[in-house]
């Protein structure tokens, strides 16, 4: 997020008067606060202003250029890139339903990495879930609700009779799990694991005391758990008996974004909070890619979100709001979990979080609060035969492709990717007319053989260095080797899963 303002800002001018007006803003005086919530503000970087011109300049050749790049600089082999794209990536293939399977991969740019995802299937109830998450000030909030947030959601698709009896359980050693989670590397330890649970049982018992409902509305209840899974991180950081518990305030210290879908049969739900993005890939009766974009952006370039900020605060701070495209001149997503810093009572930042870090962390013209929701937009899409996959990434990816482009990557890639694989048929008993369809087909796909399996790891591929006439190794291996003070000037995080849709599923699916 980061890096997508100050790019826009810099990419708008030509001018060196404002380009140092830009710098001067860079490096404004955050030092009270850099130390544990370095991307909240723009970072000042340990480069002079002539060197930071001189960085930018070469980004947008590098970065824009549709030309291959010529530097005899490049440091990494096409099998060393290979290796560090490939790293983090991971598929899950399913037997029934509407999903087919989904590719996912991440590359860092901040170290540790500040995006987390997740991905699960729902074993109460139907469905399959899975999520971006775009941390700041730390990855520490993007880390626990993207563990957390998917037991909140399940919680509240669970019928009354279901919700009795699974409270029931709570109290067991090792009470059912409500997901099942794929790919899932972080464990919590024992102290907040303990805090957590406790959260956690509380909001069950809670949703069994409400008795039956006659009408279930989705999309509330996925608004509920976005709301009660912060009120939760709220609470938790809260001291209790005067003593501050650093780990939970940590958490609640930090923020992040997040774009969640919810897909159970032909029903697409997609929450999104933030400026994480949705976009589904589909193919129209000609044969061409449609992207469908299904989110919009929280933050100041979106009129919409802007005057709904605007409208919640006094007149006398229409100037102090959003500042220089960011909320009280220091956030740029109008919506996120955590921050809590742009929530909480006058009151309890003075009494906790200026005792514990400060009081340069209450952020200026702190009047009205609270500042940021983590109320999500929440849409339904009804899916098509013609729908044919999902893309849900952090804002890393869309700072370098368009939906139009990612949809057409993730297109070529289904078509390419069954050359990488021997040719099997799909049944016995096939008529010579449609071998002959699937071998031509074959050849096709031939043209556009990817170099990927991973689709996640083909559009961050040419995210990174596609050009019109292919993708430039050294654009990669240039951006891929930049050293960690700088290379947040050049790329964010990223983050995409891309989940594959069954066409004959959907095609016979009752409505």
């Amino acid at each position: 997020m980061v890096v997508a303002y100050r790019s826009q800002y810099l990419l708008r001018t030509c001018k060196t008067s404002s380009i140092i007006k830009t710098l001067s803003f860079r490096q404004q005086d955050t030092s009270a606060y850099r130390k544990n919530y370095s991307s909240i503000c723009l970072q000042p970087a340990p480069l002079d202003d002539l060197a930071y011109i001189r960085l930018r300049c070469h980004y947008r050749r590098l970065h824009f250029s549709k030309e291959p790049t010529r530097s005899p600089l490049t440091k990494l082999s096409p099998q060393e890139v290979d290796s560090i794209l490939r790293a983090n990536e991971f598929t899950q293939e399913f037997k029934d339903g509407s999903v087919k399977s989904y590719d996912s991969n991440q590359l860092p740019s901040n170290n540790p990495i500040e995006d987390t995802r997740s991905e699960a299937s729902c074993l109460l109830t139907t469905g399959l879930l899975v999520g971006v998450f775009d941390g700041h000030g730390g990855g520490a909030c993007a880390q626990v609700i993207a563990k957390r947030l998917f037991n909140y959601i399940t919680a509240c698709l669970l019928p009354h009779e279901s919700t009795l009896q699974y409270l029931l359980t709570l109290d067991q050693p090792k009470p059912p799990d409500l997901i099942e989670s794929y790919n899932d590397k972080v464990q919590f330890v024992e102290d907040v694991r303990d805090i957590y649970k406790e959260s956690f049982t509380k909001f069950v018992k809670e949703l069994s005391e409400e008795g039956y409902k006659q009408h279930f509305d989705m999309s509330k209840a996925i608004e509920r758990a976005f709301l009660r899974l912060d009120n939760d991180l709220s609470k938790e950081a809260i001291p209790v008996n005067g003593e501050i518990n650093l780990k939970t305030l940590s958490v609640a210290m930090s923020g992040a974004v997040s774009c969640v879908a919810h897909i159970d049969g032909p029903h697409l739900h997609v929450a999104n909070l933030g400026d994480c993005c949705a976009v589904l890939g589909s193919l129209s009766e000609t044969g061409s890619w449609i992207p469908k974009k299904l989110t919009e952006e929280h933050n100041a370039y979106n009129p919409i979100e802007y005057d709904r900020v605007m409208s919640e605060h006094p007149k006398q701070e229409k100037e102090t709001v959003i500042s220089m495209g960011r909320l009280l001149g220091q956030l740029a997503p109008l919506r996120a979990m955590g921050d809590f810093r742009f929530k909480w009572s006058k009151e309890i930042m003075v009494d906790v979080v200026a005792k514990a870090f400060g009081e340069q962390m209450i952020p200026p013209n702190y009047h009205s609060p609270p500042y940021l929701t983590a109320l999500p937009d929440v849409i339904h899409h009804r899916l098509t035969p013609r729908d044919k996959f999902l893309i849900i990434a952090t804002d890393g990816l869309w700072d370098c492709v368009t939906p139009l482009e990612a949809v057409r990557l993730v297109g070529e890639h289904m078509k390419g990717k069954v050359t990488l694989q021997p040719l099997k048929l799909p049944r016995k008993n096939m008529k010579l007319s449609e071998i002959n369809d699937m071998l031509l087909q074959r050849k096709e796909g031939l043209k556009i053989k990817p170099r990927d399996s991973n689709a996640a790891t083909h559009i961050i591929r040419n995210a990174l260095g596609g050009t019109e006439y292919g993708i430039d190794h050294t654009k990669i291996s240039q951006l891929l080797t930049l050293p960690d003070d700088v290379v947040r000037v050049f790329r964010d995080d990223i983050t995409v899963t891309i989940v594959y849709f069954d066409t004959e599923f959907l095609r016979h699916c009752p409505a």
